[in-house]
């Protein structure tokens, strides 16, 4: 009886054996993965940051463990910086990390202090050598929203042209602005007809290398300049 005993407890046991083996090896195997570090990093949608600035940013410039890193944490680092207006951030297989931003659009700079201002309103001490337009003076409040609104419907190609902007209003508009191109052009252009600037290159074409004045606050004409 008792030898039929030691043999019932020991097939008890036996199972408990095995339970903790298995769990072992779990643990092992978690363990062993957790040190496989991110293999490959894409970035994608910026425009200002580059990628190892956004790499950075995220706190996995060092290529650390692919499981220990979290995609809240990432976000959370990520949305930190002025210029990240949204981040999408997936772990996928083989090891991969793939992190989608859409950044703050960039307006202008201003001449007296430098500072960069963003669509958001907010004004960046940033010396990067972003290549943005110069505002020149002031704008009174009055009028600094349309303005705003007006350079964020500017498209980015057409932006890029413009070298700088000054607020230049006459006897009869008080809306006008005088915009300097960088190929040696002038714009005036008024608030409520801002986003006309957007058809700038489809007019360089039609004016053959001429420079002149391009009047886009009244009359849409362009003058050409003497000498």
């Amino acid at each position: 009886m008792k030898e039929k005993k030691q043999k019932k407890s020991k097939f008890k046991i036996l199972p408990f054996f095995i339970l903790i083996l298995v769990i072992l090896l779990l643990f092992g195997i978690l363990y062993l993965l957790s040190l496989i570090p991110i293999r490959n990093i894409y970035i994608f949608g910026n425009h200002y940051l580059t990628d190892q600035e956004i790499i950075e940013l995220a706190g996995i410039q060092n290529y650390p463990s692919f499981l220990k890193t979290t995609v809240s944490h990432m976000k959370k680092e990520l949305e930190q910086n002025d210029y990240i207006k949204e981040v999408k951030i997936t772990k996928k297989l083989p090891l991969e990390i793939h992190i989608t931003v859409e950044e703050e659009n960039i307006l202008f700079r201003r001449e007296e202090n430098q500072m960069i201002v963003l669509e958001n309103k907010k004004e960046i001490d940033d010396h990067s050598q972003y290549v943005v337009p110069i505002l020149l003076n002031y704008v009174p409040d009055t009028k600094y929203d349309s303005f705003l609104k007006g350079m964020n419907q500017v498209t980015e190609n057409v932006k890029s042209l413009i070298s700088e902007i000054r607020y230049y209003p006459n006897e009869q508009d008080e809306d006008r602005f005088l915009l300097y191109m960088s190929d040696g052009n002038y714009v005036y252009l008024t608030l409520t007809k801002f986003t006309q600037i957007n058809y700038y290159e489809e007019v360089l074409e039609k004016l053959e290398g001429k420079k002149g004045i391009l009047y886009l606050d009244s009359g849409n004409h362009f003058q050409i300049m003497e000498g």
